[in-house]
Protein backbone atom coordinates (compact mmCIF):
# COMPACT_ATOMS: atom_id res chain seq x y z
CA UNK A 1 0.00 0.00 0.00
CA UNK A 2 1.81 3.66 -1.30
CA UNK A 3 -0.75 5.85 0.23
CA UNK A 4 -2.00 6.33 3.64
CA UNK A 5 -5.76 5.41 3.93
CA UNK A 6 -6.15 8.37 7.03
CA UNK A 7 -3.82 11.47 5.84
CA UNK A 8 -3.89 10.66 1.88
CA UNK A 9 0.23 11.04 2.17
CA UNK A 10 2.04 8.96 -0.29
CA UNK A 11 5.08 7.21 0.87
CA UNK A 12 4.47 7.80 4.32
CA UNK A 13 3.89 4.14 5.25
CA UNK A 14 7.26 2.07 7.04
CA UNK A 15 7.22 -1.59 7.00
CA UNK A 16 7.96 -2.73 10.81
CA UNK A 17 8.69 -6.94 11.16
CA UNK A 18 7.36 -8.13 14.63
CA UNK A 19 8.98 -11.14 16.17
CA UNK A 20 6.82 -13.47 18.03
CA UNK A 21 9.83 -16.04 19.03
CA UNK A 22 10.03 -16.36 22.87
CA UNK A 23 13.78 -15.59 22.91
CA UNK A 24 13.69 -11.97 20.94
CA UNK A 25 11.79 -10.63 23.55
CA UNK A 26 13.99 -11.27 26.72
CA UNK A 27 17.49 -10.26 24.64
CA UNK A 28 16.07 -7.54 23.78
CA UNK A 29 14.59 -6.43 27.03
CA UNK A 30 18.09 -7.14 28.61
CA UNK A 31 19.72 -4.63 26.31
CA UNK A 32 16.63 -2.02 26.82
CA UNK A 33 16.25 -2.04 30.31
CA UNK A 34 18.48 -0.90 32.84
CA UNK A 35 17.55 -2.96 35.87
CA UNK A 36 17.49 -0.53 37.99
CA UNK A 37 14.71 0.78 40.26
CA UNK A 38 12.81 4.15 40.74
CA UNK A 39 15.16 6.05 43.67
CA UNK A 40 14.32 9.49 45.51
CA UNK A 41 16.21 12.41 44.16
CA UNK A 42 17.51 13.41 48.05
CA UNK A 43 19.41 10.07 48.07
CA UNK A 44 20.88 10.55 43.99
CA UNK A 45 24.60 11.24 45.25
CA UNK A 46 25.39 14.72 43.54
CA UNK A 47 28.85 14.36 43.07
CA UNK A 48 30.09 15.99 39.73
CA UNK A 49 30.96 14.29 36.90
CA UNK A 50 34.89 14.26 35.83
CA UNK A 51 34.35 15.20 32.06
CA UNK A 52 37.04 13.43 29.40
CA UNK A 53 39.59 15.61 27.58
CA UNK A 54 39.51 15.75 23.83
CA UNK A 55 42.32 16.87 21.35
CA UNK A 56 40.85 20.10 20.70
CA UNK A 57 39.66 22.95 22.90
CA UNK A 58 37.24 24.36 20.24
CA UNK A 59 35.50 20.73 20.39
CA UNK A 60 35.98 20.69 24.56
CA UNK A 61 34.13 24.02 24.33
CA UNK A 62 31.22 22.85 22.17
CA UNK A 63 30.57 19.73 24.23
CA UNK A 64 30.46 21.93 27.14
CA UNK A 65 34.03 20.93 28.70
CA UNK A 66 35.36 17.50 27.27
CA UNK A 67 33.01 13.73 27.16
CA UNK A 68 30.70 12.61 29.45
CA UNK A 69 30.99 9.66 30.56
CA UNK A 70 28.03 7.47 29.32
CA UNK A 71 26.66 10.19 26.92
CA UNK A 72 25.92 9.26 23.39
CA UNK A 73 27.14 12.11 21.21
CA UNK A 74 25.78 12.83 17.38
CA UNK A 75 27.98 14.68 14.94
CA UNK A 76 26.28 15.71 11.32
CA UNK A 77 27.74 17.47 8.55
CA UNK A 78 27.52 17.36 4.45
CA UNK A 79 29.64 14.49 2.70
CA UNK A 80 33.77 15.76 2.80
CA UNK A 81 33.35 18.52 5.18
CA UNK A 82 35.65 16.78 7.69
CA UNK A 83 33.49 15.09 10.18
CA UNK A 84 35.87 11.32 10.11
CA UNK A 85 38.66 13.72 10.36
CA UNK A 86 38.05 15.17 13.23
CA UNK A 87 36.81 12.31 15.29
CA UNK A 88 39.81 10.27 13.67
CA UNK A 89 41.94 13.23 15.36
CA UNK A 90 39.90 13.02 18.30
CA UNK A 91 40.41 8.91 18.78
CA UNK A 92 43.78 9.48 18.43
CA UNK A 93 44.26 11.97 21.09
CA UNK A 94 42.29 9.91 23.78
CA UNK A 95 44.26 7.19 22.85
CA UNK A 96 47.25 8.82 23.41
CA UNK A 97 46.48 10.47 26.43
CA UNK A 98 43.42 9.19 28.03
CA UNK A 99 43.20 5.32 27.37
CA UNK A 100 42.11 2.81 24.57
CA UNK A 101 39.66 4.18 22.19
CA UNK A 102 38.07 2.16 19.33
CA UNK A 103 37.22 3.16 15.80
CA UNK A 104 34.37 1.49 14.00
CA UNK A 105 33.57 2.59 10.55
CA UNK A 106 31.24 1.06 8.13
CA UNK A 107 32.14 2.71 5.19
CA UNK A 108 35.97 2.39 4.84
CA UNK A 109 38.85 -0.43 5.61
CA UNK A 110 41.15 -0.05 7.78
CA UNK A 111 43.97 0.10 5.73
CA UNK A 112 42.01 3.29 4.16
CA UNK A 113 41.44 4.77 7.95
CA UNK A 114 45.67 3.82 8.35
CA UNK A 115 46.39 5.91 5.21
CA UNK A 116 44.30 9.39 6.56
CA UNK A 117 46.35 8.84 9.88
CA UNK A 118 49.92 8.57 8.40
CA UNK A 119 48.42 11.78 6.05
CA UNK A 120 47.23 13.42 9.23
CA UNK A 121 50.71 12.44 11.27
CA UNK A 122 48.86 10.39 13.81
CA UNK A 123 50.76 7.09 15.49
CA UNK A 124 48.84 6.26 18.35
CA UNK A 125 49.47 2.53 19.64
CA UNK A 126 45.91 2.00 22.21
CA UNK A 127 43.45 3.16 19.07
CA UNK A 128 42.27 0.27 17.69
CA UNK A 129 40.11 -0.35 14.41
CA UNK A 130 37.39 -2.16 12.99
CA UNK A 131 35.41 -2.28 9.81
CA UNK A 132 32.00 -3.58 10.29
CA UNK A 133 28.74 -3.42 9.33
CA UNK A 134 26.57 -5.54 12.15
CA UNK A 135 25.91 -3.60 14.97
CA UNK A 136 25.53 -6.69 17.47
CA UNK A 137 29.43 -7.61 16.13
CA UNK A 138 30.31 -4.19 17.00
CA UNK A 139 28.39 -4.14 20.86
CA UNK A 140 30.07 -7.44 21.25
CA UNK A 141 33.30 -5.65 20.35
CA UNK A 142 32.76 -3.04 23.04
CA UNK A 143 31.46 -5.26 26.11
CA UNK A 144 34.81 -7.61 25.15
CA UNK A 145 37.69 -4.71 24.21
CA UNK A 146 35.64 -2.34 27.50
CA UNK A 147 37.53 0.67 25.72
CA UNK A 148 37.37 4.66 27.06
CA UNK A 149 35.97 6.14 23.69
CA UNK A 150 33.88 4.44 21.06
CA UNK A 151 33.44 6.16 17.31
CA UNK A 152 30.68 4.70 15.10
CA UNK A 153 31.04 6.06 11.65
CA UNK A 154 28.33 5.77 10.51
CA UNK A 155 24.94 5.07 12.17
CA UNK A 156 23.06 5.01 8.70
CA UNK A 157 25.54 2.40 7.25
CA UNK A 158 25.19 -0.35 10.17
CA UNK A 159 22.64 -2.59 10.58
CA UNK A 160 20.77 -5.54 13.60
CA UNK A 161 20.62 -8.78 11.72
CA UNK A 162 16.92 -9.19 13.54
CA UNK A 163 15.82 -6.37 11.48
CA UNK A 164 15.20 -7.15 7.81
CA UNK A 165 14.69 -3.83 6.52
CA UNK A 166 17.77 -2.42 4.79
CA UNK A 167 20.77 -0.20 6.65
CA UNK A 168 19.80 3.31 6.86
CA UNK A 169 15.87 2.37 7.29
CA UNK A 170 13.93 4.07 9.86
CA UNK A 171 13.56 1.19 12.04
CA UNK A 172 17.56 0.45 11.46
CA UNK A 173 18.74 3.46 12.42
CA UNK A 174 16.03 4.02 15.32
CA UNK A 175 16.90 0.25 16.80
CA UNK A 176 20.76 0.86 16.38
CA UNK A 177 20.82 4.34 18.37
CA UNK A 178 19.01 2.71 21.34
CA UNK A 179 21.54 -0.16 21.72
CA UNK A 180 24.27 2.48 21.42
CA UNK A 181 22.37 4.26 23.98
CA UNK A 182 21.79 1.34 26.06
CA UNK A 183 25.23 0.19 25.84
CA UNK A 184 26.83 3.52 26.28
CA UNK A 185 25.00 4.11 29.73
CA UNK A 186 25.45 0.34 31.35
CA UNK A 187 29.49 0.57 30.47
CA UNK A 188 29.64 4.29 31.06
CA UNK A 189 31.54 4.58 27.70
CA UNK A 190 31.36 7.82 25.61
CA UNK A 191 29.96 6.82 22.19
CA UNK A 192 30.27 9.29 19.02
CA UNK A 193 28.28 8.46 16.48
CA UNK A 194 28.43 10.02 12.73
CA UNK A 195 24.84 10.70 10.82
CA UNK A 196 24.10 11.54 7.32
CA UNK A 197 22.56 14.94 6.08
CA UNK A 198 19.77 15.18 3.82
CA UNK A 199 20.16 17.65 1.02
CA UNK A 200 18.22 20.30 3.51
CA UNK A 201 20.92 19.56 5.96
CA UNK A 202 19.72 18.38 8.26
CA UNK A 203 20.69 14.57 9.41
CA UNK A 204 19.00 11.94 7.85
CA UNK A 205 16.96 9.31 9.29
CA UNK A 206 13.84 9.88 12.04
CA UNK A 207 13.84 12.92 14.13
CA UNK A 208 13.93 10.49 16.68
CA UNK A 209 17.10 9.72 16.47
CA UNK A 210 17.99 13.52 17.59
CA UNK A 211 15.89 12.71 20.52
CA UNK A 212 17.45 9.51 21.98
CA UNK A 213 21.16 11.14 21.68
CA UNK A 214 22.12 13.40 24.51
CA UNK A 215 24.54 16.02 22.22
CA UNK A 216 23.60 17.18 18.65
CA UNK A 217 26.46 18.57 16.93
CA UNK A 218 27.19 19.66 13.39
CA UNK A 219 30.38 20.60 11.55
CA UNK A 220 29.37 22.98 8.73
CA UNK A 221 30.92 25.23 6.36
CA UNK A 222 31.60 25.69 2.66
CA UNK A 223 32.97 22.34 1.15
CA UNK A 224 35.45 24.41 -0.96
CA UNK A 225 36.38 27.03 2.07
CA UNK A 226 38.91 26.04 4.51
CA UNK A 227 37.12 27.13 7.80
CA UNK A 228 34.25 24.83 9.48
CA UNK A 229 31.97 25.47 12.15
CA UNK A 230 31.12 23.14 14.68
CA UNK A 231 27.88 23.96 16.26
CA UNK A 232 25.53 22.56 18.89
CA UNK A 233 22.11 22.22 18.56
CA UNK A 234 21.20 19.53 21.37
CA UNK A 235 23.35 19.05 24.68
CA UNK A 236 21.82 17.69 27.47
CA UNK A 237 25.55 18.50 29.19
CA UNK A 238 26.33 22.35 28.59
CA UNK A 239 25.41 24.93 26.27
CA UNK A 240 24.18 24.93 23.24
CA UNK A 241 24.97 28.30 22.36
CA UNK A 242 28.52 27.76 21.66
CA UNK A 243 30.62 27.33 18.54
CA UNK A 244 33.93 26.13 17.61
CA UNK A 245 36.24 27.11 14.22
CA UNK A 246 38.31 25.16 12.54
CA UNK A 247 40.98 25.03 9.50
CA UNK A 248 40.84 22.76 7.03
CA UNK A 249 45.24 21.41 6.43
CA UNK A 250 46.66 18.87 4.67
CA UNK A 251 47.10 16.98 8.07
CA UNK A 252 43.35 17.36 9.31
CA UNK A 253 41.48 19.87 11.37
CA UNK A 254 43.24 22.94 12.94
CA UNK A 255 41.68 24.87 15.60
CA UNK A 256 41.15 28.85 15.34
CA UNK A 257 41.78 30.22 18.72
CA UNK A 258 41.07 33.47 17.71
CA UNK A 259 38.94 33.56 14.92
CA UNK A 260 37.78 37.45 14.69
CA UNK A 261 41.70 38.07 13.30
CA UNK A 262 40.82 35.23 10.92
CA UNK A 263 37.43 36.39 9.80
CA UNK A 264 39.23 40.27 9.05
CA UNK A 265 42.25 39.09 7.77
CA UNK A 266 41.53 39.50 4.01
CA UNK A 267 39.39 42.88 5.11
CA UNK A 268 39.38 45.82 2.40
CA UNK A 269 38.39 48.56 4.73
CA UNK A 270 38.52 50.78 1.75
CA UNK A 271 36.15 49.13 -0.43
CA UNK A 272 32.21 50.57 -0.05
CA UNK A 273 29.64 48.04 1.01
CA UNK A 274 31.89 46.34 3.87
CA UNK A 275 30.88 46.64 7.91
CA UNK A 276 32.15 45.18 10.90
CA UNK A 277 29.55 43.25 12.69
CA UNK A 278 30.16 41.71 16.13
CA UNK A 279 27.97 38.59 17.26
CA UNK A 280 28.56 36.49 20.55
CA UNK A 281 28.35 33.08 19.74
CA UNK A 282 27.96 31.71 23.01
CA UNK A 283 30.25 33.01 25.52
CA UNK A 284 32.94 34.23 22.55
CA UNK A 285 32.66 37.43 21.12
CA UNK A 286 33.25 37.11 17.61
CA UNK A 287 33.88 40.40 14.81
CA UNK A 288 33.21 39.40 11.15
CA UNK A 289 32.95 41.24 8.20
CA UNK A 290 29.89 41.94 6.13
CA UNK A 291 29.82 42.45 2.68
CA UNK A 292 27.09 44.18 0.94
CA UNK A 293 26.10 44.89 -2.70
CA UNK A 294 23.57 46.61 -4.46
CA UNK A 295 23.00 47.10 -8.15
CA UNK A 296 20.96 48.38 -10.66
CA UNK A 297 18.03 46.00 -12.35
CA UNK A 298 15.59 46.16 -14.81
CA UNK A 299 13.63 43.01 -13.55
CA UNK A 300 10.61 43.65 -11.79
CA UNK A 301 11.34 41.54 -9.22
CA UNK A 302 15.14 41.97 -8.22
CA UNK A 303 16.95 39.62 -6.74
CA UNK A 304 17.90 39.08 -2.88
CA UNK A 305 20.93 37.30 -2.17
CA UNK A 306 22.40 36.23 1.03
CA UNK A 307 25.19 33.96 2.49
CA UNK A 308 25.14 33.48 6.29
CA UNK A 309 21.99 35.15 7.47
CA UNK A 310 18.30 34.33 6.86
CA UNK A 311 16.71 35.53 3.72
CA UNK A 312 13.42 36.57 5.19
CA UNK A 313 15.57 39.07 8.15
CA UNK A 314 16.72 40.50 5.17
CA UNK A 315 13.74 41.38 3.02
CA UNK A 316 12.73 42.83 6.52
CA UNK A 317 15.75 44.89 6.63
CA UNK A 318 15.49 46.15 2.86
CA UNK A 319 11.81 47.36 3.79
CA UNK A 320 12.94 49.28 6.85
CA UNK A 321 15.73 50.79 4.74
CA UNK A 322 13.19 51.80 2.21
CA UNK A 323 10.27 52.60 4.56
CA UNK A 324 12.14 54.80 7.56
CA UNK A 325 15.58 55.44 5.53
CA UNK A 326 14.48 56.85 2.48
CA UNK A 327 16.83 54.45 0.43
CA UNK A 328 14.79 53.18 -3.29
CA UNK A 329 16.04 49.52 -3.25
CA UNK A 330 12.80 47.95 -5.29
CA UNK A 331 15.22 48.29 -8.36
CA UNK A 332 17.99 47.07 -7.38
CA UNK A 333 19.75 43.89 -6.75
CA UNK A 334 21.03 43.33 -3.38
CA UNK A 335 23.64 40.44 -2.12
CA UNK A 336 24.53 40.18 1.34
CA UNK A 337 27.72 38.07 2.04
CA UNK A 338 29.47 36.92 5.56
CA UNK A 339 32.77 36.24 5.01
CA UNK A 340 34.37 33.29 6.31
CA UNK A 341 31.55 30.83 5.64
CA UNK A 342 30.28 31.99 8.99
CA UNK A 343 26.29 32.08 9.63
CA UNK A 344 24.84 34.33 11.55
CA UNK A 345 21.76 34.00 13.17
CA UNK A 346 21.07 36.39 16.18
CA UNK A 347 19.79 40.02 15.37
CA UNK A 348 22.60 41.91 16.65
CA UNK A 349 24.08 42.13 13.19
CA UNK A 350 21.03 43.74 11.83
CA UNK A 351 22.76 47.26 11.62
CA UNK A 352 26.09 46.14 10.40
CA UNK A 353 23.95 44.51 7.49
CA UNK A 354 21.60 47.62 6.88
CA UNK A 355 24.67 49.62 6.76
CA UNK A 356 26.68 47.60 4.42
CA UNK A 357 23.76 47.92 2.08
CA UNK A 358 23.14 51.86 2.48
CA UNK A 359 26.83 51.91 2.17
CA UNK A 360 27.03 50.08 -1.36
CA UNK A 361 23.84 51.84 -2.70
CA UNK A 362 25.27 55.35 -1.85
CA UNK A 363 29.00 54.38 -2.89
CA UNK A 364 29.94 55.81 0.81
CA UNK A 365 32.90 54.03 3.06
CA UNK A 366 32.39 53.15 6.52
CA UNK A 367 35.34 54.49 8.64
CA UNK A 368 37.83 51.23 8.93
CA UNK A 369 38.09 51.30 12.75
CA UNK A 370 34.23 51.04 13.23
CA UNK A 371 32.03 48.49 14.34
CA UNK A 372 28.38 48.12 14.33
CA UNK A 373 26.11 46.11 17.12
CA UNK A 374 22.16 46.64 17.20
CA UNK A 375 19.25 44.81 16.56
CA UNK A 376 16.52 47.03 14.00
CA UNK A 377 13.05 47.01 14.26
CA UNK A 378 9.93 47.53 12.21
CA UNK A 379 9.91 51.22 13.21
CA UNK A 380 13.71 51.85 12.21
CA UNK A 381 13.91 51.64 16.07
CA UNK A 382 17.47 50.75 17.29
CA UNK A 383 17.37 47.58 20.13
CA UNK A 384 19.68 47.10 22.82
CA UNK A 385 21.62 43.47 22.92
CA UNK A 386 23.33 41.34 25.31
CA UNK A 387 26.60 41.52 26.72
CA UNK A 388 27.10 44.58 24.90
CA UNK A 389 30.29 45.21 27.09
CA UNK A 390 32.38 42.29 26.35
CA UNK A 391 31.45 42.55 22.69
CA UNK A 392 32.84 45.89 22.06
CA UNK A 393 35.87 45.23 24.40
CA UNK A 394 36.71 42.61 21.75
CA UNK A 395 36.63 44.66 19.09
CA UNK A 396 38.74 47.48 21.12
CA UNK A 397 41.21 44.55 21.77
CA UNK A 398 41.76 44.34 17.40
CA UNK A 399 42.12 47.71 17.47
CA UNK A 400 38.77 49.31 16.22
CA UNK A 401 38.48 52.42 17.85
CA UNK A 402 34.58 53.50 17.25
CA UNK A 403 31.04 51.51 17.93
CA UNK A 404 27.72 52.73 16.70
CA UNK A 405 25.33 51.07 19.15
CA UNK A 406 21.98 51.30 20.22
CA UNK A 407 21.09 53.53 23.16
CA UNK A 408 22.76 52.51 26.94
CA UNK A 409 20.79 51.98 30.12
CA UNK A 410 23.83 52.59 31.83
CA UNK A 411 27.21 54.66 31.00
CA UNK A 412 29.60 52.22 29.34
CA UNK A 413 33.29 52.80 29.15
CA UNK A 414 35.69 51.49 26.96
CA UNK A 415 39.38 52.15 27.09
CA UNK A 416 40.46 53.41 23.35
CA UNK A 417 36.65 53.62 22.35
CA UNK A 418 34.28 56.12 21.00
CA UNK A 419 30.90 54.50 21.73
CA UNK A 420 28.36 56.53 19.62
CA UNK A 421 24.80 56.10 20.69
CA UNK A 422 21.76 56.00 18.32
CA UNK A 423 18.13 55.36 18.47
CA UNK A 424 17.22 54.87 14.77
CA UNK A 425 18.79 53.32 11.99
CA UNK A 426 19.20 56.43 10.15
CA UNK A 427 20.92 58.06 12.75
CA UNK A 428 23.16 55.02 12.94
CA UNK A 429 24.09 54.71 9.25
CA UNK A 430 24.17 59.04 9.32
CA UNK A 431 27.36 58.19 12.66
CA UNK A 432 28.90 55.32 10.59
CA UNK A 433 28.93 56.72 6.76
CA UNK A 434 28.55 60.60 7.44
CA UNK A 435 26.05 62.82 5.62
CA UNK A 436 24.23 61.10 2.12
CA UNK A 437 26.44 63.00 -0.64
CA UNK A 438 24.78 64.96 -3.63
CA UNK A 439 23.39 63.47 -6.56
CA UNK A 440 26.30 65.51 -8.68
CA UNK A 441 28.72 64.02 -6.11
CA UNK A 442 27.07 60.57 -6.51
CA UNK A 443 27.30 60.59 -10.40
CA UNK A 444 30.61 62.15 -10.23
CA UNK A 445 31.68 58.78 -7.96
CA UNK A 446 30.09 56.59 -9.99
CA UNK A 447 31.55 57.38 -13.25
CA UNK A 448 34.72 57.22 -11.26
Amino acid sequence: MGRCPQCNAWDSLVEQVERREAATPTRRSSVVSSGAGPILLQAVPSGGVSRLPVRFQEFSRVLGGGLVPGSLVLIGGEPGIGKSSLLLQAAAHFAENVGDALYVSAEESVQQIKLRADRMGLHPERLWLSSETNLETVITQIIDQRPGLVIVDSIQTVYLEELSSAAGSVGQVREGALRLLRIAKDLNIPIIIVGHVTKEGAIAGPRMLEHIVDVVLYLEGERFHQYRVLRGVKNRFGSTDEVGIFEMAADGLREITNPSLVFLAERSANTPGSAVAVTLEGTRPILVEVQGLTSNTANPQPRRTVNGIDLNRLQMLLAVLGKRVGLPLFNQDVYINIVGGLRIGEPAADLAVATAIASSFRNQQVKADTVLVGEIGLSGELRGVSQLERRLGEAAKLGFRRAVCPPLQAPLHIEGMQILQARSVYDAIEAALGPAPSRKQSTAADDE
